[in-house]
């Protein structure tokens, strides 16, 4: 079976809604730094909790940052 990996684009998605990592920080309610992580997908995961608040603040679906890359 094929592995594939879940990549998080939050990067386009703030650029898209003009937000600072400092400002998205500050409203999701968590570190500048563990925010930075996420968006430079230096983490292997991510708390549901942390993605829905992400979401509610970026008025996006979860699938606007999370996207599917099949092995090549």
């Amino acid at each position: 079976m094929g592995k594939g990996k879940i990549v998080l684009r939050l990067d386009r998605m703030m650029v898209e809604r003009k937000m600072s990592l400092n400002e998205l920080a500050e409203r999701v309610g968590i570190s500048n730094v563990n925010l930075s992580k996420i968006k430079n997908n230096k983490v292997t995961a991510i708390r549901f909790s942390t993605l829905a608040a992400i979401c509610e603040v970026l008025d996006c679906e979860a699938g606007d940052i999370l996207e599917f890359q099949k092995e090549k």
